[in-house]
């Protein structure tokens, strides 16, 4: 018994000595990082990505790049000019020839050739749509993560300043010999714990801001706040059969997967075409200049060696005969790749259809989850903390008694806004499974 009084006494010199320093004033770090009139909205945030976003412009360019293949395809290719001569070593004649070759492209060669760059245009515009629909909504839910951790920090200094009201009451008491000096000083160490809780909280909004700051194009010494409530970010999803038949025929990696069918079928298109025979035809001017070692008498009856100037105009057909080479590797190849396209379009609409089921299941239950938080749990508990500061006044409760549940209040609220953002995630994937206009609304 003696031992045990004996602690009690060191303890309390403990708290003694700790009650000389006062709780320093709580800040409102939140109006830094929120601002309900000029803050950047969800909306915002996605736009400013999408216009920002290093990764997104580079694919931006790829898809100018393959519009631009397409053109090419459509040129018809050049003619050739072909220019040669000849000269007899040790004697006088020599031979001039110049001769233009055009390509007919026989065959359905341009066509088939047209047809794949398309296809491989349509390609990159639906892998451009696709990170389009997922750079959208990693920027909602950074933006909705950055949200949450305001909040928390915002409810964290609010039950700081609550407890620093708290202690300076018993401050006072004390001082007016009211109450004992140890429940000064375990109101201090409860408000010393809040404000270290309070720093974390801080320090989770700030890494979430640069997060998002990154996401968008935005340099980290930039200012940012943020403007909306998941109230307002929250909209009830359409049924599963509704969202899965939108998804099916909206969501642009399905769309890009068809079409890599598609473009497997040019490319057979376009082997074939290569296998059959083609022709170019060509057309020259030749100059002979020749003669022999002899002379002979010309109209005037003078002796002149036999010696004369020739031009020719030349005409002629090339033709490649398909005969050992039809392209049969490449026609067979072709034929492979359209199989792995049509496995991974049937693959594709399961996993859509996989994605939709578990986001509308993982909102129904979240947003229930929250119904119950927001009507059977924070009155509640808001409540119970209200009739323990009551009771601790009249002597009836402890002051650990207080404490206990003011630390319950805050684990209340802070799972109140967990649950606040995991309906909000959920409601942005299920945005995400259905491509929905919704999430890169601007």
């Amino acid at each position: 018994m003696l031992r045990i009084l004996h602690i009690g006494f060191i303890l309390t010199l403990a708290f003694v000595g700790v009650s000389a320093q006062a709780p320093t004033p709580t800040p409102d770090s939140t109006t830094r990082y929120r601002d309900q009139i000029g803050g950047m909205t969800a909306d915002q945030a996605v736009a400013q990505a999408l216009d920002n976003n290093g990764e997104f412009q580079a694919m931006r360019k790829e898809v100018e790049a393959a519009r631009a293949l397409v053109k090419q395809a459509g040129l018809r290719p050049n003619p050739k000019l072909d220019l040669s001569g000849a000269k007899q070593i040790g004697g006088a004649d020599n031979n001039q020839m110049a001769e233009v070759v055009l390509p007919l492209e026989l065959g359905g060669r341009r066509a088939a050739r047209i047809a794949v760059a398309q296809r491989e245009l349509e390609i990159r515009e639906a892998a451009f749509e696709n990170q389009e629909r997922l750079l959208a909504s990693e920027v909602r839910v950074k933006f909705g993560e950055a949200l949450a951790a305001i909040k928390k920090l915002d409810i964290t200094e609010k039950t700081l300043a609550a407890t620093k009201q708290g202690y300076e009451l018993v401050a006072a008491r004390v001082a007016e010999g009211k109450t004992a000096p140890l429940e000064q000083n375990i109101f201090l160490v409860e408000v010393n714990r809040l404000q270290s809780i309070r720093e974390t909280a801080e320090g989770k909004v700030e890494t979430a801001m640069f997060e998002l700051r990154n996401m968008i194009g935005m340099k980290p010494e930039e200012p940012l706040s943020l403007r909306g409530d998941f109230n307002d970010l929250i909209a009830t999803p359409p049924s599963v059969s509704g969202s899965t038949y939108y998804a099916l025929r909206e969501r642009p990696d399905l769309r890009g997967a068809r079409t890599m069918e598609q473009l497997a079928i040019a490319k057979i298109e376009q082997a074939k075409s290569e296998g059959r025979l083609d022709a170019g035809v060509k057309a020259g001017y030749q100059r002979m200049n020749t003669g022999f070692m002899l002379s002979g008498v010309d109209d005037l009856g003078l002796l002149r060696p036999i010696q004369d100037v020739f031009h020719f105009f030349t005409f002629g057909v090339e033709i490649d005969l398909p005969l050992l080479n039809r392209n049969q590797g490449a026609v067979e190849a072709a034929k492979f790749e359209r199989e792995a396209a049509q496995r991974r379009v049937e693959f594709g609409g399961l996993t859509i259809q996989r994605e939709v089921a578990v986001a509308v299941a993982r909102y129904n239950r979240a947003a229930r989850s929250l119904s119950i938080f927001q009507n059977g749990v924070r009155d509640q508990a808001n409540s119970n903390l209200q009739v323990i500061w009551q009771t601790y006044e009249l002597g009836s409760r402890s002051l650990l008694d207080y404490i206990a549940e003011q630390r319950r209040f805050l684990d209340v609220e802070n799972e109140l806004i967990d649950a606040e953002l995991e309906t909000y995630i959920a409601n942005i994937e299920i945005m995400r499974a259905t491509n929905s206009p919704e999430l890169i609304k601007k």
